[in-house]
Order: C-alpha cells, then sequence, then structure tokens
C-alpha cells in the first residue's frame, strides 16, 4: 500500500544520507518533497503542513547545519515524527475486570466490518487464548448474518444470531447475557453498516452502544476511501466514544492517506490492521514498524514474529545444523517453502528486511513461481531430493512432465539449490553474497 510513497521518501532522504554538510536551503529543498510525497499520498494538508514544520523546526534546532555526518540525524528525526503521525506507541485493547471484554464494531457498509470481526475474533483466540463470541447485530445488509456465521466458525467463535427482524438492540442485549452465561471472555459486536452516514444509523449505534456498555468501541475504516476516512472517524465519534481504529484493505492500492492521517486529526490511534484476504491477515498496528518499512529500514521484529508462529523449534535447529555443513535437501527447502507460505507472501516477507525492498526494486518475486518450483520438488523421487547430483538428463525430462515444466527449468532450479547450499555454508562462516538477492533470484518468472 505505501509503496510509492516509501520510494519517495527513501529517494529525498538518500539525498541528504549523502551530503557530508547541509545548509538550512538543504533542509527546506528536502521537506519540500517530503511535502510533495505525503500529498501525493493523499495525506491531509493540515497534517503535512505539521509533519513538515515540525521536522524542519527539529532539525534546525538540532544545530546539525554545518555539522559533520547530518544526513542521519535529519532521518532520526523523520522516523521520530512519522512514529508521532502513526500513533505513537501501539495501542492495546482494554479488558474488563469481569467477563466478557465487549468489543463494539462500527463503521460504512463496504468497510469490511463483518470480515474484520472474524478476524479479530481469531486474533484475540491465538495470541491471547481468549474464548470469544460474535454478535449479528447487522440486520439490515442480508448476507451479513450468514456472512458472520460462517467466518465467525472459521475464526472460532461463537456467534450469537436471531436473524434479522428483531432489532438490533434486542439481540446485542441477549448476546451479552449468553456470552456472560457461557463464560465467553470476549463478545463482539458487529453492528449494522451503511452507504453513507445518516441519523438512524447514529441513533441505533447509540442504543446498542448503551445497551453493552462496551469496553472498547472501534471504527472500521477502508484504507481506499483515503481522506474521507477521516471524515467518517469524525462522524462517527461525535455519535459514541471511539478508542481505536480497525484500518481494512492495508494490503490495498491506496496511497496510505487515511493510515497516516486519522490519528492527527481525530486523535484516536489505530490499533489493528486487515493485512489480505484470509482470516489470520490481520495484526496489531505498530507505528514504529510502519515508520521503519516506510524510510527503508526494514521490519525485523515482525519477520521474527511471523516466523515464531509459523516455525516448530527443533526443525529450526535441525535446519540451522544442516545450513552450516552445508547438506540441505529439497525435503528441507521444501518445508521451508511451506513455512513461508503460511508466513505471507515472498515480497511482503523480503520487504521486511532493511535495505532489501530497493535491492529488489525492479525485481519480479512471483508466487507462481514458486508453485513451479514446488511441483517440481513434488516430482522428484526421494533419492532424487535427499542427493540432486544424481539426477542426469533422463531424470530431468521424467521429473519436467510430471510437473508441467520444461527440462530448462529443472535445470535452473537445481543449480540455483546447489548455490543456496554452497551460499549458506559460506554464510555460516561469516562470507558468502546477500541472502536477499539470492532469494529473489529463486523467486523469479
Amino acid at each position: 500500500m505505501f509503496d510509492a510513497l516509501s520510494e519517495r521518501l527513501q529517494s529525498t532522504l538518500d539525498g541528504v544520507r549523502q551530503r557530508g554538510t547541509l545548509t538550512e536551503a538543504d533542509i527546506d529543498a528536502a521537506m519540500r518533497e517530503v511535502r510533495l510525497a505525503l500529498l501525493e499520498a493523499d495525506v491531509n494538508l493540515k497534517v503535512v503542513r505539521q509533519f513538515t514544520s515540525t521536522v524542519k523546526e527539529r532539525a534546525l534546532g538540532a544545530d546539525i547545519v554545518g555539522s559533520l555526518n547530518p544526513g542521519q540525524q535529519v532521518i532520526g528525526i523523520v522516523h521520530q515524527e512519522l512514529v508521532e503521525l502513526l500513533g505513537g506507541e501501539a495501542s492495546d485493547l482494554q479488558f474488563a475486570g469481569k467477563p466478557p471484554t465487549v468489543i463494539l464494531l462500527a463503521g460504512l457498509q463496504g468497510s469490511g466490518k463483518t470480515t474484520a470481526a472474524a478476524k479479530l475474533a481469531h486474533l484475540l483466540k491465538d495470541q491471547y487464548g481468549s474464548s470469544v463470541a460474535l454478535a449479528a447485530c447487522d440486520i439490515y445488509r442480508p448476507a451479513a448474518v450468514e456472512q458472520l456465521v460462517t467466518m465467525g466458525e472459521r475464526a472460532g467463535a461463537t456467534v450469537y444470531e436471531r436473524g434479522t427482524d428483531i432489532d438490533a438492540v434486542t439481540i446485542a442485549t441477549w448476546a451479552l447475557e449468553e456470552a456472560t452465561k457461557a463464560g465467553k471472555d470476549v463478545l463482539i459486536v458487529d453492528t449494522a453498516g451503511r452507504l453513507s452516514i445518516d441519523e438512524e444509523l447514529m441513533d441505533e449505534l447509540k442504543r446498542v452502544s448503551a445497551a453493552v456498555r462496551p469496553d472498547n468501541t472501534l471504527l472500521v475504516v477502508d484504507a481506499m476511501t483515503g481522506q474521507d476516512a477521516v471524515n467518517v472517524a469524525e462522524n462517527f465519534g461525535a455519535a459514541v466514544t471511539l478508542d481505536g481504529v480497525v484500518m481494512t484493505k492495508l494490503d490495498g492500492d491506496a496511497r496510505g492517506g487515511a493510515a497516516l492521517s486519522v490519528k492527527a486529526i481525530t486523535g484516536k490511534p489505530i490499533m489493528f490492521a486487515s493485512t489480505g484476504e484470509k482470516i489470520p491477515d490481520f495484526e496489531r498496528f505498530h507505528p514504529d514498524r510502519m515508520a521503519q518499512r516506510l524510510l527503508g529500514m526494514g521490519d525485523v521484529l515482525s519477520l521474527i514474529e511471523q516466523a515464531e508462529k509459523h516455525a516448530d523449534e527443533e526443525d529450526a535447529k535441525d535446519m540451522e545444523r544442516k545450513m552450516r555443513r552445508g547438506e540441505l535437501t529439497f525435503d528441507d527447502f521444501l518445508k521451508q517453502i511451506k513455512m513461508m507460505r503460511r508466513m505471507g507472501s515472498f515480497s511482503s516477507l523480503l520487504g521486511m528486511l532493511p535495505g532489501v525492498g530497493k535491492q529488489l526494486k525492479g525485481v519480479n518475486i512471483d508466487d507462481k513461481a514458486v508453485d513451479r518450483l514446488e511441483a517440481i520438488i513434488l516430482s522428484m523421487t526421494p533419492a532424487e531430493r535427499r542427493d540432486p547430483k544424481i539426477i542426469n538428463g533422463s531424470r530431468k525430462r521424467r521429473i519436467a512432465a510430471g510437473s508441467g515444466t520444461t527440462i530448462q527449468e529443472v535445470g535452473k532450479l537445481i543449480n540455483q539449490f546447489e548455490q543456496m547450499r554452497k551460499v549458506m555454508k559460506q554464510m555460516s562462516r561469516g562470507k558468502g553474497p546477500d541472502m536477499a538477492q539470492l532469494m529473489a533470484q529463486m523467486g523469479r518468472k
């Protein structure tokens, strides 16, 4: 989502970094470029002006004009201000002293609210070990209740629904009573959305909120709506007290203006972000990590968290031993492909590594190409996967036929795999080329 903005910011700040000394005119020029980059990303004009003014003021106040290596200081200031712009520290939910904790979700129709409810339920169950229930209170959109039931089941949550013929306030009150009796830790209330803000929507939202007295009221905002998302947040905030924002479709083609504007304008932090179509593609929003990624610093913490979530500790130790000895097999490689698939796309994972985004500019990391690699490996015999050196011309023809690929593709994979084994062994001794480039080569069309 932030690719264009990230590239523009990194390009501008690279120019600052490369200068031995900086003048006030240099800082002014850099801030003009930053201002244009933010405006092109659809960031609110008031927010842009405040941001660039603060960065310039801090840069001049830090006495970096004429000093040695001032570029890193300016970049540090930009990073700190980006973190503040995105919300400062990561925000978390307020949990009730006596369960269930009630979370009320509000938002316009089409914002992804019902999907976000199921995703949030999955996150709470997976990361907090909570027993979660969902209340189907969107009684106006015909498919909303059915959608929540289906997705709630996938998320491992109980769904309380009474169709669409009963008042939303009655359903919410009943669902809270049921959740309390069942000993649920959390109740997520999915309220009705509308195509536009109107008095009827706001009145019902107020009455549902008064009935369940939520511990957290979260506004679900579609990142694709740009600055309009800020107006939506302000209108909902006038009806109920918001505690935070759930930003959906953060993996889309939007320019990022909503995410960069909403906290500054409304005072409400982004608490969660939806990063894909699948139920697990939902995470806490970390302003510091997002700022790092925008500036090309990577997001190693998120990468580690993803790896810890999907990797088996014993498998990881065994893999490390084999890598150090250069004994990696195609079976091991297949395991790694499957684990990385669970973590996300190859492009997104490589983007979390510091400096890799710039290295991979123009490189097409094709996940479908990885499908072909997997098909080739699965077409090998166990002996061939253990020792690729035995794969001769006739074996390559058989593997190519079995995987629906060409002999050339099979040969290319074997050669690249042998190269990777050598590199892994070299890297264990502190030598060898950049792994980012090698991984990019493996996933290239």
